[in-house]
């Protein structure tokens, strides 16, 4: 039986064989905002299919496959699409692509999502730089035994999102002149939507935008020393702040909105990272 270590190595060893690369930044790339990659540089693609360990996607608007390029001259490691809880995959099967990405050499990760807005102030359409989270999904991939070379049996996440990272992105919006809201994510397990009664407790408790996924990611990066940020494009208010049914349909269509921005953020973003020791 082949030990964590050995599949994150099988799986990097495959991604060699198709292109030699260290990228120093990973993207992950949530539901609708895929199209990040279209404006990479010096592309290659691979399908999570062919990667060994990696499993198969089942939510509309992730496209399951791994994208190698460059970002204004940085390499980058993008993912389209994420595995979830909520689709019957193990813990350790949903934040296995974050440690093989720290193996290829990313040292600092992007986490992307499309949430709900929860923070009466939003609108869909905001772009929220992350500053905290909420773990309301009952789950953590670090229960179990602890692999002390991976990382500490009790990680700190007193600055789970990292505050140099946060001061840069907010510095390209301010650049590109795109407004950006900063705020705290909610992470809860899914699939279902949330309740009215839900949003006003994740309100009550501090949460800005709320999501089914992040949240595993956050907590592996941080366990393997990677440096975290995370932005949110609200695709939709919660139940009960305005009078909607909410379906995954449209929450694709509103992220497509939004895509020049965010694509120009995180590009912008990137390149500032560039400094980052």
């Amino acid at each position: 039986m082949e030990t964590l270590q050995q599949k994150i190595d099988k799986a990097v060893a495959h991604i060699h064989t198709v292109k030699k690369t260290a990228p120093k930044i990973g993207v992950v790339l949530g539901s609708g905002l895929g199209a990040f990659v279209d404006k990479m540089e010096n592309k290659t693609l691979i399908p999570y299919n062919d990667i060994p360990h990696f499993k198969k996607v089942t939510v509309p608007g992730h496209d399951g496959k791994l994208v190698l390029g460059t970002v204004k001259g940085v390499e980058v490691v993008a993912l389209q699409g994420r595995f979830h809880v909520y689709e019957g995959h193990e813990m350790d099967d949903v934040v296995f692509p974050m440690r093989m990405m720290a193996k290829l050499g990313v040292d600092i990760v992007i986490l992307t999502n499309a949430a709900g807005g929860v923070n009466l102030s939003y609108a869909p359409g905001d772009l929220v730089i992350l500053t905290d989270h909420i773990n309301l999904s009952g789950r953590n991939p670090l229960v179990g035994p602890n692999d002390d070379s991976m990382g500490p049996r009790f990680p700190d996440m007193s600055r789970a999102f990292n505050p140099e990272l946060i001061q840069l992105i907010e510095a390209a919006g301010s650049e590109l002149k795109i407004k950006t809201q900063k705020g705290v994510y909610a992470g809860v397990l899914g699939p279902t939507y949330e309740t009215p009664a839900e949003i006003k407790m994740i309100r009550i408790l501090g949460g800005d935008v709320v999501g089914m996924s992040t949240i595993p990611e956050v907590i592996i990066a941080n366990h393997i020393g990677l440096k975290v940020c995370g932005i949110s494009c609200v695709t939709n208010m919660g139940a009960g702040i305005v009078n909607q049914t909410l379906k995954h349909e449209d929450i694709k269509d509103e992220a497509l909105k939004v895509m020049d921005n965010f694509t120009n953020l995180l590009n912008t973003a990137i390149e500032k990272f560039k400094g980052v020791k």
